[in-house]
This record gives structure tokens, sequence and C-alpha cells, in this order.
């Protein structure tokens, strides 16, 4: 994906997993969900200033708790409402997007709750390029491996960590819902036999659940939990604490329904 500049200063980017020199010394506008990671990915390409997507805020302001670690090295950080645009879209979260949440190097200078995303970003572009180290973080991948018979279970904190040998095994990302690009192969990398993602407060036009059709197409079981009922980007928090709020096809014919208990689901699944 080649991510559009505007006036030389404000990159709009659908996922800041794509992102690269380009970003450098510009103020990023990503249509990722804002915590850590994310953040964490956005400082580390060189950023002025950073707006994510608040995700619906999340279990424990999850949604964007890249705003302190923003903050810690004196990057301002603005969320957009995820009711306001759509995730996984940076056109629309810069065309559209209201910002919802922001840090105190944001307040500094001048960005506010209800401001534009387009024209908040334009205010960053006022902010010292941050000099201090950046603390790394690193996203989690975890193999749950059962008894002889039964399904791996990969609890991984960003879609962006599955692997083609996850062919057939239950992913579960701490990834929102919604398509990071084009094509149905970008709902999910590998063939899965179940992805389970978060729906991010769903978002406008249900942006946040948008890989569930096409993975249904590709045959691959497929649901969200309820924003509030997990922590966004965290894949542990999804699978032990998530309720499933919306599902494919292919998932109620495998008994899956809204309310359920993720891991309920999960632990049937695996004998399949």
């Amino acid at each position: 994906m080649q991510n559009r500049v505007i006036d030389g200063k404000v990159v709009v980017a659908n996922s800041v997993t794509k992102i690269g020199s380009e970003c450098n010394g510009r103020i990023i506008i990503g249509a990722s969900h804002g915590a850590i990671y994310a953040a964490y990915l956005a400082v580390k390409a060189g950023a002025r200033g950073i707006i994510l997507n608040d995700a619906g805020f999340a279990k424990d302001n999850s949604g964007v708790s890249g705003a302190n670690y923003c903050q810690e090295l004196g990057v301002p950080y603005g969320a957009a409402d995820t009711l306001s645009c759509c995730i996984g879209d940076g056109e629309s979260v810069a065309q559209d997007g209201i910002i919802s949440f922001v840090n105190l190097e944001a307040e500094r200078l001048g960005v506010k709750i209800g401001m534009s995303v387009i024209e908040a970003a334009f205010k960053f572009c006022d902010a010292k390029i941050s000099k201090l180290p950046i603390p790394e973080y690193s996203e989690s991948r975890k193999e749950l491996i059962g008894r002889a018979g039964e399904r791996v279970v990969v609890l991984v904190d960003s879609a962006s960590l599955v692997q083609d040998n996850d062919r057939g095994r239950i992913v579960v990302a701490g990834s929102h819902g919604g398509m990071p690009g084009l094509g149905s192969n970008s709902a999910l990398r590998c063939e899965a036999f179940a992805g389970f993602f978060h729906d991010a407060g769903q978002g406008k036009d249900d942006a946040g659940l948008t890989r569930l059709e096409p993975l249904n197409t590709r045959g691959i079981i497929a649901g969200t939990v309820d924003c509030m009922s997990a922590r966004i980007g965290d894949a542990k928090s999804i699978y032990g604490d998530g309720i499933l709020s919306n599902i494919n096809e292919l998932a109620a014919k495998f008994g899956g329904d809204v309310g359920m208990p993720l891991k309920k689901f999960i632990d049937a699944l695996i004998y399949k």
C-alpha cells in the first residue's frame, strides 16, 4: 500500500503496520486502533505526532492506551471517535474523523476534543520531534497446543503476526475486525479454520466488522467480540474475556451465537 502525504507534512495510512520512512518527521493519521503497539510503531517510524482510532475506547480504555506511551516521549497523540470515521480506512479518518481523546502534549498545541482530525493534524505540525529513546514494545504470539486431535489455538496481538503455517488453526487476533486493505486476502493472510477479532465499537458504517463476510466467502468461521468485554490489542483478553458481538454465517452454522463467551465457542471448535 502506498500511503498518501498531504502538503509534505501529514501521512495518511490505513494501518500503522504498513508505514515506513515516509513518516519520519511528519504527522501520521492512521486508521489503526489507538492502543500502545500502534503508537509504538508510529513513534518508531519517526512521527512528529500521531492520530489513531479510539476503537470505542474498549475495556480498560485500551483503545487509547497509546496516549500515555506517547506522552512519556513528548509526542502529541490524538484519537478519532470510532463512530465518526471508518476504522481501517485512513482517508475516512482524515476526511471525516472527529477527535475524541488527546494527551497533554496535544492539548498544549491547541488540539481539543470535537476538533476535526485534519485540523488537529496540522496543529501537531508545530510539535518538536522527540529525541528521547523509544522503549521497545513487542506484541506477543502464543500457540495453545492441546491434546492430540485438538485444533491449535493461536493468540496474536496483531493480525500481522499470523503465519502461513496457521492454516487450519483457530486464530484470535487483538486487531480490529475491519478490513485493513483491498481484497479478501487482507482479512486474514492464511486459510485458518476460524478467526476472531475485536469489534472496535463497530465504528462508522460497521467498519469494525468488515472482515467477517470475506472470511465467510473463503470458508473461514469468523466473529468479533464486544468492544467493552475485552482489551483491544490484547489477544489473551479477547480469548479469555471476550463476548461475541457479531458472527458470520459459517460461525452460526457451527453453533456460535451473539452473547456467547468466545472461549466457550472456541472450546467447542477445537474438536471440529
